[in-house]
C-alpha cells in the first residue's frame, strides 16, 4: 500500500513540474484546490498508465519496433493528453495547446518519474519478510 501511495506522489509531482515548466499547459483549478487538483490528476494518470498503456503498448508493437523505440514517446504523449482530457471531464483537469506542448509535458513527466523513482528507489522496493 505504501508503494501505491509513493508511486501516486511522484506521479503527481511530476505533473506539477510539467504543467509549471511548459508553456501551453494551463490548469482549469487554482488557489488551494490545485494540489487537490494534482493529486487527482495522479491518481487519474496512474490508472491510465497500468490499465491503457499495456494494451496501447500490444497494439503498436510493429511502431514502437520500426522507430527503434521512439513510438513509446507518442504513446506517452497520448496518455499525458488523455490524462488532462480525463480529469477535464471531473473538473480537475488541464489543457494542453497542440502536440508539442502535450509532447515536452510527456518528457517532463517521465524525467521527473525517473529521478524521483531513483531517489526514492529503496521505499519502492518490495519490503523481505524474514
Amino acid at each position: 500500500m505504501t508503494k501505491f501511495i509513493l508511486r501516486w506522489a511522484i506521479n503527481a509531482a511530476a505533473l506539477y513540474v510539467a504543467v509549471i515548466v511548459v508553456p501551453g499547459i494551463q490548469m482549469q483549478s487554482s488557489g488551494s484546490q490545485q494540489w487537490v487538483a494534482f493529486i487527482v490528476l495522479g491518481l487519474i494518470f496512474g490508472l491510465l498508465n497500468a490499465l491503457l498503456r499495456p494494451l496501447i503498448v500490444l497494439l503498436t508493437c510493429p511502431l514502437i519496433i520500426l522507430t527503434l523505440g521512439l513510438g513509446t514517446l507518442l504513446i506517452n504523449t497520448f496518455l499525458f493528453y488523455l490524462t488532462g482530457v480525463v480529469g477535464t471531464q471531473f473538473g480537475w483537469g488541464f489543457t494542453v495547446d497542440g502536440f508539442l506542448p502535450a509532447f515536452l509535458g510527456a518528457l517532463v513527466v517521465s524525467v521527473v518519474s525517473v529521478v524521483l523513482s531513483l531517489i526514492l528507489k529503496d521505499e519502492l522496493k518490495p519490503k523481505r519478510r524474514d
